[in-house]
């Protein structure tokens, strides 16, 4: 093995064993002995690669991945198109808003702020008394463009946190519509007001609502008035974080588990309060059992009286 692939696997599995979210669970020295084992006689970074990969597997926390450098590069691409993003009225009653995920470069973040801001304000014209969250079809990405769009639902203050493998809290908060990461604001603000301030809100999920869309379910948990319906979530509710590094490959690490507004943690499936099947064909139609479900419980609200 040479040097500079010694080096490169070292740097790999320092960065797991100081930042993993399962780093008091692991055997540190049978998994850096595997990993050398696995890589024995590789000469260039590139031939660690396999080596890496088995050991983030043996960290078992279910999210954290590795990319090569041309994976890299694909998924940092921007992406012009954020198919689902959408928000209408519902029989001139209630707001709705469908979020998929988003991953990308920052410039697809600011167009996916900017439209999904549209949408929620085009669904807003109606004045409606209660409000629709579609997270059914959101498998993850970048959890703060997401929180950006539903921030005026989700209202000022603290909404949830990162909580790591030490107990440490990394509070999130939205301030004036901008969503913050213990202090440090993404500079989305200056949103407009709902014309219906805190309204009753229905929030919509499936097996299909993974990572950070599990972020923004974790970011409605413990609101008042709130009701989640639909499926149990994937089961990743945890936050990673993109390690570089030296030859542009990336270790993305999950680091922390994500916590609600009442202090509650998640790393596993978020169960809805009223479990209903979603038939994928029917998603947006008149034949949505789920989104039936929301319309009328909404209708039982005081608000909606």
């Amino acid at each position: 093995m040479s040097a500079d692939a010694r080096s490169y696997l070292s740097a790999a599995l320092d960065i797991m064993q100081k930042r993993s979210l399962t780093r008091h669970e692991v055997d540190w020295a049978h998994l850096r002995n595997e990993a050398f084992s696995q890589a024995s006689g590789a000469q260039e970074p590139a031939d660690t690669y396999r080596a890496i990969q088995s050991a983030v597997n043996l960290l078992h926390d279910g999210h954290s991945s590795f990319f090569d450098p041309k994976q890299v590069a694909e998924l940092e691409a921007p992406v012009e198109t954020f198919e689902g993003l959408r928000g209408r009225s519902l029989e001139g009653r209630f707001g709705y808003v469908s979020l998929p995920g988003v991953q990308g470069a920052k410039q697809s973040y600011e167009q996916y702020v900017q439209r999904g801001r549209r949408a929620v304000a085009a669904a807003d014209r109606s004045q409606p008394c209660g409000w629709v969250v579609d997270l059914r079809r959101n498998r993850g990405g970048n959890m703060w463009p997401m929180l950006a769009v539903v921030a005026p639902l989700l209202g000022d203050g603290e909404v949830g946190a990162s909580v790591d493998a030490d107990g440490r809290r990394f509070v999130w908060t939205i301030k004036d519509g901008s969503p913050r990461y213990d202090g440090k604001s993404f500079g989305w603000s200056g949103v407009d007001a709902l014309t219906t301030s805190d309204p009753p809100v229905a929030v919509l999920t499936s097996g299909a609502t993974a990572c950070a869309g599990e972020a923004v379910v974790v970011a409605f948990r413990g609101r008042p008035d709130t009701r989640f319906l639909g499926e149990s979530t994937s089961g990743v509710p945890t936050g990673n974080q993109p390690h570089r590094l030296s030859d542009g490959a990336v270790l993305n690490l999950t680091e922390v588990m994500g916590a609600d507004r009442t202090g509650r943690t998640y790393d596993a499936p978020i169960p809805p309060d009223e479990e209903l099947l979603t038939a994928r064909r029917t998603v947006g139609t008149s034949q949505d059992r789920v989104l039936a479900a929301a319309k009328n419980w909404l209708a039982d609200q005081p608000a909606c009286q």
